[in-house]
């Protein structure tokens, strides 16, 4: 206990120096050298003219690409002082359900941020792959890849602790019903009896297709827009040999949280608005995936507080959120899986060329044919033609 509570002490001490010393540092284009620039502060429990005094043991912070980062920041519109004051105002909130990877997670006390420790190895594939991500993100800002804000590292007491901060994809301020980690593979994905018995637990890909065997229904331009964007996010995941990813959806059923609220309330007349959404329009689902694009407000984002409108089978109104989760995970699987196959196949490489693809073709087909789906459009005159030569080509 007391480990954790020095860690996000010196997490938030460290972070604000950095952040800091940044803003006297120009603004400029980001060069290649930046990706690997190590900066390192020592904070000695007495303080020094650099840092101040603390009550935690004496600790130095390294931050990883400052410059790269404060770009990103920048491209995902968060300001350094939002950004500072989100993460070092108020104490950081601990998750308790943490996730299979064993890492601890911390999360903004205004939600917006989650702050993730990461192993030595996806500390350095995410290092590795910053250069690639930069000219990602450049070229498409909308993505639902994980957004990363900043890497850094703890050292205290012999240890290294690495942790990556990032959007924060389920606010708290929004109660879920249900949660899934998909990947598109059903070979052993069922959530195991040790999840079923959380408190929120986190269900797979068999549990999606008994649970909501119809899929979730989204209207023709949203189903568009995400399908695109998860195509798009593949594509550049596929180009890292990247593999064994999820999509992690998270659902806020509207109508389920009336009832519960009128069960509450003992009356049935409640405002089914909630309080206190994301106030950070960047990190949600809704602008991941339609950004500039959304036409003559279609949508009210106020009332969906981030989340993306849908319904299920019963035409429950749902809201989502989704996002891509586990991208540096996958470095070790990468690793298992070449070498296996480098045993079996003497051209290794033409082999782990083809896997990611097959795993990213797979995980799309899953998503935009199982998971999501349009909702079937009444046919109007003038429609009707159109939507007759539309349906085989779909089949």
């Amino acid at each position: 206990q007391t480990t954790s509570s020095a860690l996000k002490g010196a997490i938030q001490l460290g972070i604000t120096h950095t952040v800091g010393s940044l803003s006297t540092k120009p603004d400029r284009d980001v060069l290649m050298q930046d990706f690997y620039v190590v900066e390192s502060i020592f904070f000695p429990s007495e303080g020094s003219n650099l840092t101040p005094a603390h009550h935690y043991n004496d600790f130095r912070f390294k931050t990883y690409a400052p410059v790269a980062f404060r770009h990103f920041r920048d491209l995902f519109g968060i300001r350094p002082d939002d950004y500072l004051y989100s993460l070092c105002n108020e104490p950081l909130i601990e998750l308790s359900n943490s996730g299979a990877s064993g890492s601890l997670f911390y999360v903004s006390s205004d939600d917006e941020f989650i702050i993730k420790t990461v192993q030595h190895k996806e500390a350095e594939f995410l290092q590795k792959l910053l250069p690639g991500y930069y000219m990602n993100l450049n070229q498409n800002p909308r993505t639902l890849l994980p957004k990363f804000y900043g890497l850094y590292c703890v050292q205290a007491g012999g240890k290294n602790i690495r942790i990556v901060v990032m959007n924060n994809l389920v606010p708290r301020s929004v109660k879920m019903h249900l949660k899934y980690d998909l990947k598109g593979s059903t070979y052993k994905r069922r959530a195991c009896q040790k999840e079923r018995e959380k408190v929120f637990p986190t269900y797979k890909d068999l549990d999606f297709m008994q649970d909501i065997p119809d899929g979730l229904f989204l209207d023709s331009d949203m189903y568009n827009a995400l399908c695109k964007t998860l195509q798009r996010d593949c594509l550049v995941l596929q180009s890292f040999k990247i593999m064994d990813y999820s999509l992690l959806i998270a659902i806020h059923n509207m109508d389920l949280a009336q009832r519960e609220h009128a069960m509450a309330d003992g009356t049935s007349q409640t405002d089914t608005r909630r309080p206190a959404a994301q106030k950070a329009l960047y990190s949600t689902a809704m602008e991941s995936i339609q950004g500039e694009a959304r036409r003559g407000g279609t949508i009210e984002t106020d009332d969906q507080m981030g989340g993306i409108p849908a319904r299920n089978a019963k035409g429950e109104r749902l809201l989502l959120y989704v996002g891509i989760i586990d991208v540096l995970q996958s470095y070790r699987f990468v690793k298992k899986l070449e070498h296996s196959w480098k045993a079996l196949v003497h051209d290794g490489d033409t082999v782990s060329v083809h896997r990611p693809s097959f795993y990213a073709e797979r995980f799309q087909r899953f998503m935009c044919n199982t998971v999501f789906k349009k909702i079937p459009l009444k046919p109007s005159p003038s429609k009707k033609s159109r939507s007759g030569t539309a349906v085989p080509r779909r089949s």
